[in-house]
Formats: structure tokens, sequence, C-alpha cells
């Protein structure tokens, strides 16, 4: 995080001498969690808060946390928020962070999620939708073009990328497609360098029993579902392989989320799978969010509460167990490798995606419009909440006077 201390020098940021309290910790991620617009963008808000004005971490000690959260899978903001949980509270500060982070998220999608099946077949609802899917085919174009640039800066990775996005295209398995990218990358990348690691942290005392504990916990609860009820039991089985396989960020779980839930098991139409990535946009939090709004239209609130706590699981049990062995994974050249053909690969499916979702829309001209203004602003830079609520207030309009 370069510049983001204000030019100050490493030992001008104060470092509180005494852990905070648990509340104080789930109080501030649930303000950041109810303004959490942007995915990543959020980020630097999160490093405002826990290093400039609370002084919880050193500068260095958020910018390990954010090379960690890059390097697994699951959505880089919320990670951040469990990190910075972690080092300030052990795994407790972790989970009280993470729950604060995601409760405004999982509140505000499950009241739409009961709105939208009360709606949705209203014209106004209908009017407002197309207009919503339209905008959803401009952000995930925009977010490949974006993966794409930032993730493919050599042969090797454009090379995974295309090999990725032909092999989703022929229908092969989003996790196969992954698990090949790996191997291209460890065979490919293997000249690549390798960036210095920073030096580790001291850790939080007794993290081996309460990580076990968790663990026992997750294997227990999977149990339950199993024997109980079967439906809930493979919905949190399907989010929560999509999510322990979310390299490369939130977005990154689209394509495997789409295939489990749309292509494989039919549970909800195409357009409704681009509806529930929408109403996962206009609300804060990660876009895996989407999730809550697929689990309440397949199982009701039960649904949609065991869809959240599987989509966002595997992401915290890597980040609070990975951060122990933090330097040693960052520093082994065929870890790093394979994890880079891993994020490579997910370039390749971002575009999947994004053609699947635009064959998904029944397009008009306005529509067209409004999904080639959408994507320009979102190139000039504009937040993705304020082309989302453009397009809400083009279609009501639309829908109100045309």
């Amino acid at each position: 995080m370069k510049g983001e201390g204000g030019g100050q020098d490493e030992a001008t940021l104060r470092v509180s001498p005494a852990p905070p309290p648990l509340p104080a910790i789930f109080s501030a991620f649930l303000f950041l969690g109810a303004t959490a617009f942007g995915g990543p963008a959020m980020v630097p808000h999160i490093h405002a808060m826990a290093v400039e004005k609370r002084g919880w971490l050193t500068d260095t000690s958020f910018r390990n946390g954010i090379a960690l959260c890059q390097s697994i899978p699951g959505a880089t903001a919320i990670q951040m928020a469990g990190y910075v949980g972690y080092r300030i509270r052990g795994i407790r500060g972790a989970l009280v962070a993470y729950t604060g982070f995601a409760l405004p998220a999982f509140l505000m999608v499950v009241a739409l999620s009961v709105l939208y099946v009360q709606v949705s077949g209203m014209p106004l609802a209908i009017t407002l939708l197309q207009g919503l899917r339209a905008v959803v085919v401009a952000i995930v174009a925009h977010a490949a073009l974006t993966f794409a640039r930032a993730s493919l800066t050599g042969r090797a990775h454009l090379l995974i990328a295309i090999v990725a996005f032909v092999l989703f295209l022929a229908g092969i398995h989003p996790i196969l497609v992954i698990g090949l990218a790996a191997v291209l990358g460890l065979v490919l990348m293997r000249r690549e360098a390798i960036p210095a690691v920073a030096g580790g942290e001291t850790l939080s005392t007794g993290h081996g029993v309460s990580y076990l504990a968790l663990l026992s916990i997750t294997l227990g609860g999977f149990l339950a579902l199993w024997m109980l009820y079967p439906l809930l039991f493979e919905i949190a089985s399907v989010f929560f392989r999509v999510d322990l396989f979310a390299f490369g960020g939130g977005l990154a779980a689209l394509p495997v989320m789409y295939h489990d839930v749309v292509t494989v098991r039919g549970w909800v139409t195409p357009q409704a799978f681009l509806d529930g990535t929408a109403i996962g946009q206009i609300t804060p939090g990660p876009i895996v969010i989407t999730a809550t709004f697929l689990g309440y239209l397949v199982a009701g609130f039960p649904g949609a509460l065991v869809a959240t706590l599987a989509i966002f699981t595997p992401s915290f049990l890597v980040v609070v167990g990975t951060i122990p062995y933090f330097d040693r994974i960052r520093g082994s050249p065929r870890l790093i490798h394979a994890l880079g053909g891993i994020v490579c690969s997910f370039a390749g499916l971002l575009f999947i995606v994004a053609i699947r979702f635009a064959l998904d829309v029944t397009w008009t001209v306005p529509l067209a419009i409004l999904c080639i203004v959408g994507f320009v602003a979102l190139m000039k830079g504009i937040g993705v909440q304020w082309v989302v609520a453009g397009a809400v207030a083009v279609s009501l309009l639309t829908g109100l006077f045309l």
C-alpha cells in the first residue's frame, strides 16, 4: 500500500500497545462492510482504518497481508478483514472481523431476494432486471479485460489463459481447467523470478488448537447437513467448493459458480443467475455474496444462510491457516508458479462468463446502448456502484414513461 500513509515513515505509524476488545473490532468492520462497494477497492479503506486511524497494524504488516490474500483463493477485501482481525486478536479477532464485514451484505441480499421472488414478474420489475442484466454484462466484460491486463504480462501467461478459454468453451469442468493451469504454470513459468518476501511476524498463541476446533466445527456442520438436510448439504458442498477454487478474487468464483449452479444442476435459470450477480453488485461486500441470493432461490432462508456460510468459510480457513506459514508459502517457487498459472486461467474463464452472460440477455437497441455506456464508464474509472445506480435509474424511467 505505497502512498497510503500520506508519506509517513514506518516509525511514525502508531501501533496500539493493547489489543482492542472484540466488540470494537466488530463495529469497525461492520461499518466498513456496510459501505464496502467495489470489492478490492475497499482494501485502501481497511488500511486507512486499521493502520492510519486506529494503529492496529503497521504498514509493513498490512502490505504482507495483501500479498498473502492475493496468493490464496477468496475475495481479497473480506480476507483482509480477517487478516487484520487475526493479527490483533488471533482467530477470535479474525472471526469477529469477518462476520462484521459480511453481515450487512448478507442482510441486504436476503431482503432483496425476498423482494425479487415477490415482484420479479411485474412489468416494472422486468424492465429493471433487463437493464441490470445488460449492465452486468458490461461489468463482467470490464472485469475480464482489467483482470487480463493485470495478469497476462508474458507469453506463458497469455497461452495459459487461451488454453483455459478453449477448454471451458468445450465444456470441461472449471476445476479440471484450474488444475491443468496450475501444471502449465509450473512448466511454463518456472524461469520467472520470485519476488522477495518480507520478514515474518509473531503469531498468536494457541493457534493450532483453535484452528483444529474450527475444522472440527466445519466438518460437524457438513455431517449434520448430510444426515438431516440433503439439499442443504448439496448447497453447502457446491458453494464451499466454488470459494475453495476462487483464485484471483471474488469475480473469479463466477465461472465455477455458474457451471455448478446453472449448467450442471439447473437450480436457477441463466437469467436468474444474471439477476443474482446484479444484486451482488448493487449491495456492499464481495461479489460472491451472489451465493446468498442463489441459496435463497433454491431453499429459502435456510438455503441463503447455508450458501453464505459455505461461500465464506473456505477463504476464512485458508487465510487464518496460512498466516503462520506465510514466509514459506511466499518463498516456494513451485507454489508461486502454480498459483500464477491458476490466476492466468481465470482471465480466460471470465471472458467465457462475459460471453455467456451476453447470450443470456434478450438484446434490444436501448439495452445494447446501456451496456456500451456502462462499459465505457467503467473504463473511465467510474465506480461500479454508480454505474449500477445509473442503470437502475434509466431502467425505471424507461419502465415508467415508455
